[in-house]
């Protein structure tokens, strides 16, 4: 089984270290001064009876086994959000953790995934008020990380992303800072997250190889599908890729029958996407889409937004980038950075516009807050064969796939 990208804990006791963590500065008993966009969400919630039923349902469908450390009712559910518009993902060293890892404290995750995996969850969050709604509350949020203020958990103590046991992960030396500075010379919390390599730490391999497709993201693999079809039952137990819906109905005939490679990007992975190919772009755009839904074929389980990576690829907010390569064997290509959860930023570079010439391992792009997971597409018969299988790990720049060679070449 494939796992999880370490975003979120997959155990209960690591699981409730992360909510009371977050949430050890926050007194709930107290409410602080609410926030607009509360208030905003307060309101929706009062005056729609569908939108009240379906979070309240939620909390109340919890499973009994999860009851010490989730949100009891919507005010409180309410009062947690509020709090996480200024908590930045926080770094939580292994000690303590069955699973012997470090986690990083996604924030609205931490008051969310109690919820998700429940029956009354399932329609929540694909409920177009409920997600326009939190759509507002990450755009806050957003705001906050862009600022200074978002700076607070960059610090070297036991817990910062400065720490000994967060530097052996994060491997600063790969990427442009100060390392004397304060905050090591970042100014807010997107900006450390989205940090940029030294030149020459992702060289591409294979450079005098047309047939070679590289890595667009440092990233594991989660699964490589072959043959995909048009239109499938994407939410289902194995979630089949479905072209219709991921591609938002665009080219989806020159994909019919082609290979999907999808792999995740973990916390401490470098975070921005390079083009596989050189080419041209033919079109990039940003589909917009739900941020906390899961597949409801996994069952009633709170960790499953980790075991949904393919059902998230049709429905999520998601980056659409269609790049025609130079090599006529390869030809039109879909890379795909997808969000998850609050990790749904997914930011296009202003360049890049059809036409634009991109060339093998230059940037598209990058996410905000951190990792998440992508798709890279391609045409019926143009892969010969991919280097790499479930869990192979890859670096930008790192071939994945090598095309097959017309015999006109």
């Amino acid at each position: 089984m494939t796992p999880p990208a370490q975003w979120l804990p997959s155990d209960y006791e690591s699981a409730a270290r992360l909510v009371a963590t977050l949430f050890a500065r926050v007194d709930l008993s107290e409410h602080r001064e609410w926030h607009p966009v509360i208030l905003a969400f307060k309101a929706l919630i009062e005056r729609d009876p569908v939108v009240r039923m379906n979070m309240t349902a939620m909390i109340d469908q919890i499973p009994a086994r999860y009851k010490e450390h989730h949100p009891k009712t919507v005010d409180q559910l309410l009062a947690q959000l509020n709090a996480v518009l200024t908590i930045a993902p926080a770094y939580l060293p292994p000690e303590g953790s069955k699973e012997a890892v470090a986690l990083v404290g996604t924030p609205f995750s931490a008051v969310l995934i109690w919820t998700m995996g429940t029956p009354a969850g399932f329609a929540a969050y694909r409920d177009e008020k409920i997600n326009a709604m939190f759509k507002q509350l990450l755009a806050v949020w957003t705001r906050f990380l862009d600022s200074e203020a978002s700076t607070y958990v960059i610090h070297p103590g036991a817990n910062g992303w400065q720490s000994p046991a967060a530097q052996a992960q994060l491997h600063m030396d790969e990427y442009q800072h100060t390392p004397e500075a304060l905050h090591w010379g970042f100014s807010s919390w997107n900006q450390f997250f989205t940090r940029e390599l030294k030149p020459g730490v992702r060289p591409i391999q294979a450079p005098e190889d047309p047939s070679a497709i590289v890595a667009a993201c440092d990233s594991t693999v989660y699964r490589i599908s072959r043959q995909v079809k048009r239109q499938e039952k994407f939410w289902i137990k194995a979630q089949p890729y479905s072209l219709a819906d991921m591609l938002d109905h665009h080219h989806v005939d020159e994909f019919v029958g082609g290979d999907v490679f999808q792999a995740f990007l973990n916390p401490f992975n470098y975070h921005r996407w390079h083009s596989p190919v050189t080419g041209t772009i033919r079109q990039a755009f940003v589909k917009e889409g739900l941020y906390f839904s899961q597949s409801p074929s996994e069952g009633e389980d709170w960790t499953d937004q980790n075991h949904s990576e393919a059902y998230i690829a049709h429905v999520q907010t998601r980056a659409i980038l269609f790049i025609e390569a130079d090599n006529k064997d390869i030809g039109l290509i879909c890379v795909m950075p997808i969000g998850m959860v609050e990790i749904s930023s997914c930011i296009i570079h202003d360049w890049i516009k059809p036409d634009a010439r991109v060339e093998k391992g230059q940037e598209l792009g990058y996410f905000q807050f951190g990792g998440s997971t992508h798709c890279v597409l391609f045409r019926k018969g143009v892969v010969r064969e991919f280097t790499g299988q479930e869990n192979s790990p890859y670096r930008v720049g790192q071939v994945i796939a090598f095309a097959n060679v017309s015999e006109a070449r």
